[in-house]
């Protein structure tokens, strides 16, 4: 891979982080291949249609984001992020994208620990 194939692979996924937080639904669906598929603690390879229902657009609970870090490997990336939302909540977490022939195909989200006012929170049912 090209460091200017690396450099697209990275610009598709912070656009759709983008999209997302603007709730840019057209950019998001330019982005996001038909057979995507979306898994996180709470979703089970979600296909495209749901994951435009569950998930999209929640950007406006965002009172910050932060990508800390992109790492691309051929056509995937890992990316870490922090984040703080309008209730105080904040998180890190980091994201498994693959990337194939400039949309993304699949997104694998791991949760990293909750706290509410510098207060640890559980994942519901744990």
């Amino acid at each position: 891979m090209t460091t200017a194939d690396a450099e697209h692979v990275e610009a598709t996924v912070r656009a759709l982080y983008a999209a997302f937080l603007e709730g840019d639904r057209a950019r998001a669906d330019a982005l996001i291949a038909d057979g995507f598929t979306f898994t996180s603690p709470y979703d089970d390879r979600i296909d495209r249609a749901a994951y435009f229902e569950r998930c999209f657009p929640h950007g406006d609970r965002f009172k910050v984001f932060e990508i800390e870090r992109v790492a691309v490997v051929r056509d995937d990336a890992f990316v870490s992020y922090r984040a703080a939302l309008v209730d105080a909540t904040t998180f890190s977490n980091a994201d498994f994208v693959e990337v194939r022939g400039g949309r993304i195909q699949s997104a694998q989200v791991y949760f990293g620990a909750s706290y509410r006012k510098g207060r640890f929170v559980p994942l519901p049912g744990t």
